[in-house]
């Protein structure tokens, strides 16, 4: 072999073992899923300019991941109302009772995939706080001595993957007073059900908040905060064409939060509130008539 040659075959060789190690340093790449996410709220401006108006407008304003019209509910025309869309929420506010009629919101398998990364926003770092911009919106410290917690309607748990989001998470108008039983008990464990649900079914569309009837109890510094006799979750899986809903009293749930399902029917017939009013009306239908727990994967909470 002549010395031209030995040396081409040396730098091939250094070549490839180059390569060999080059990668085993890479870092395990995120899902095609992921990539909107990874982008646009990683603290910087890349991919600005990427076609994406059904989920940010000119500001970067997140806006949704598919139908944004799916979060849209009709509300009976006895409740009060304040629409506020905030980055990941949107809060149908009742300044009357002083509670939301119902908080709306998506949870997809990135957003699940990104809240629970050793790196996600940490609750510990927010704080409850008024809206100033909604009227009727209490201040944190109005529950205070209540003997009620303050009972986030959209969880922290699903809103941990953008600092924004959190942040609206905590304003008070996502919270209804709640029984610390139901809180921290069966209600907490079909939240992190549907937590781990978002992961199969790709993407979620969640409705959740207080039935609201005319002889409720009032608590607060001011006596004018209504205290909820029930709760619903309204969940919905848009590729799959799947739904269930849970209704729960605001007391301890004496069994398992499986046994808590129903209808959407049922709990639109108890709010007034059409759920999926974007939904053609044959398809819905049928897809609110049904709350199979089986059709769902199995959770498994801690206790």
């Amino acid at each position: 072999m002549t010395m031209t040659n030995k040396c081409l075959s040396l730098l091939c060789t250094l070549a490839l073992l180059a390569g060999c190690t080059g990668s085993a340093d890479r870092k395990e790449q995120r899902p095609a899923a992921d990539t909107f996410y990874s982008s646009q709220y990683s603290g910087n401006d890349r991919n600005r300019n990427q076609k994406s108006n059904d989920r940010e407008n000119n500001t970067g304003e997140y806006r949704s991941t598919g139908n944004q019209a799916l979060l849209d509910v009709k509300l009976p025309q006895r409740l009060d109302n304040q629409t506020v869309r905030y980055k990941a929420i949107t809060v149908y506010y009742n300044k009357h009772y002083r509670v939301p009629n119902c908080v709306a919101y998506e949870l997809t398998n990135t957003q699940v995939s990104m809240a629970d990364a050793p790196d996600a926003q940490k609750r510990d770092n927010f704080q409850f706080n008024r809206d100033p911009q909604v009227q009727g919106c209490p201040d944190w410290w109005e529950y205070k001595e209540t003997g009620y917690d303050r009972g986030h309607m959209a969880p922290a748990m699903d809103m941990r993957w953008d600092k924004t989001a959190m942040e609206q998470c905590f304003l008070m108008t996502n919270i209804c007073p709640q029984d610390h039983e139901l809180n921290d008990g069966e209600w907490r464990h079909m939240e992190e059900a549907i937590h781990t649900w978002a992961r199969s079914a790709r993407r979620l569309v969640i409705f959740t908040g207080p039935v609201l009837e005319g002889n409720m109890k009032k608590m607060g510094k001011k006596g004018n905060i209504a205290v909820p006799t029930q709760y619903y979750k309204v969940v919905y899986a848009p590729e799959q064409d799947r739904a269930i809903a849970f209704l729960f009293r605001n007391e301890k749930a004496r069994n398992s939060w499986t046994n808590y399902a129903v209808t959407i029917d049922e709990v639109e017939r108890l709010t007034g509130i059409n759920f999926l009013a974007s939904l053609p009306d044959d398809s819905e239908t049928v897809v609110e008539s049904r709350q199979n727990i089986r059709d769902w994967p199995r959770y498994t909470p801690r206790r």
